[in-house]
């Protein structure tokens, strides 16, 4: 029912046709809306409430420009090879890959950043 009716007016708190409801509802309101149903004729205001609120911390994410290390074993010539393609680089004193975020991103070398730089990366 909701779905196919037209919103024509998003109201933030404050604004005319919401000081009833700032009273009644007061720093709860975050937007009311006038929505018409144009086969039954009818107009209805809604209102979108906070009910809740908790803390909460985003998951970590790797930004494009990231440079992230990646496991690859000595003897997996193909996946070294896809890092090659990928523009990494081979660090000889950490024995591992080095390779900007986005050349890796949705690839079989994604899952190859090791579990260690995962969590020492969500702590900084």
């Amino acid at each position: 029912m909701l779905k196919d009716m037209k919103t024509h007016c998003h109201l933030k708190p404050g604004q005319k046709g919401t000081k009833r409801l700032v009273e009644q509802y007061g720093e709860s309101l975050l937007c009311v809306r006038y929505r018409y149903d144009e086969q039954r004729g009818v107009r209805i205001k809604t209102v979108e409430l906070v009910v809740e609120e908790k803390s909460w911390q985003p998951p970590f994410r790797f930004k494009d420009d990231d440079i992230v290390p990646i496991a690859v074993s000595y003897n997996e010539t193909d996946l070294r090879e896809k890092l090659r393609q990928a523009r990494a680089k081979w660090d000889p004193q950490e024995k591992i890959w080095l390779a900007q975020y986005r050349f890796i991103r949705n690839t079989v070398l994604e899952s190859r950043i090791p579990e260690e730089f995962m969590k020492r990366s969500k702590l900084q």
